[in-house]
């Protein structure tokens, strides 16, 4: 009678720690869930807005000069359209204060430097000189491959979104092949979910140089103005035609 006494307190207490397991279980997963839940609503629907890179004074030397060489190259005034600080090499400098201050000054190509390149922290610093984009879009450079976070607004009447800031990431290849230029869209993400390629239009992963460059346009123009372009971590280098 003892015996089954203590067998029948034995099976009590191994139901009542097996319930316990039990409802340990599900306590923890619904911790699990709810804290999943609120890392996905804080990081694609309500996503914290992008810290603008900041140039070292030096930083913002190197960079002016770039910009003041594109604009030779591309006969376009590239440094005061994006905000740049304005200094520059000692005789960068001096060429384009005699520029500015409309002193004539001889054209010439000759000892031009058609190559430039650029850091990923420089192109992130052009992008937040720009108001609109400064917190709200970043870029990546990596191998043959240029990488786009955007935080974009959804209109009010959208459905459950509307009003709301969705979290977008695009993939960009870009590289130099078959002596001209590589340019591909390789995916869409919306809030961490790839986008079908049928959405995209069927264009992922098609050289748009090669599909559209036939006809005159913008990627003929492009194309035609490239001697080389590479993108490899942390920069970006393009060599421009004559």
């Amino acid at each position: 009678m003892s015996q089954n006494y203590e067998s029948g307190k034995a099976m009590d207490r191994k139901e009542h720690f097996g319930c316990l397991k039990v409802l340990g279980i599900i306590a923890i997963t619904m911790v699990v869930t709810v804290l999943a839940t609120l890392w996905v609503a804080k990081a694609y629907i309500f996503p914290s807005e992008f810290k603008p890179v900041a140039l070292t004074e030096k930083e913002e030397v190197q960079l002016s000069a770039k910009l003041n060489q594109l604009d030779r190259i591309s006969g376009t005034d590239i440094a005061k359209k994006i905000g740049a600080s304005g200094k520059t090499k000692k005789v960068d400098l001096e060429k384009a204060e005699k520029q500015d201050a409309g002193v004539p000054l001889k054209y010439s190509e000759e000892e031009a430097e058609r190559k430039i390149s650029f850091t990923q922290r420089e192109v992130n610093a052009m992008i937040a000189k720009n108001t609109d984009l400064a917190k709200k879009l970043s870029v990546d450079l990596s191998e043959d491959l240029v990488s786009a976070r955007l935080l974009v607004p959804v209109d009010q009447d959208f459905p459950v979104l509307g009003g709301k800031i969705i979290r977008v990431h695009v993939g960009l290849a870009l590289s130099y092949e078959k002596n001209k230029p590589l340019v591909a869209l390789k995916g869409v993400k919306l809030m961490g979910v790839p986008i079908p390629n049928a959405w995209l239009g069927g264009i992922k992963d098609i050289d748009l140089v090669n599909e559209f460059g036939a006809d005159e346009g913008f990627w003929k123009a492009f194309s035609d103005g490239i001697e080389s372009i590479k993108v490899e971590k942390g920069r970006l280098s393009i060599q421009f035609k004559e």
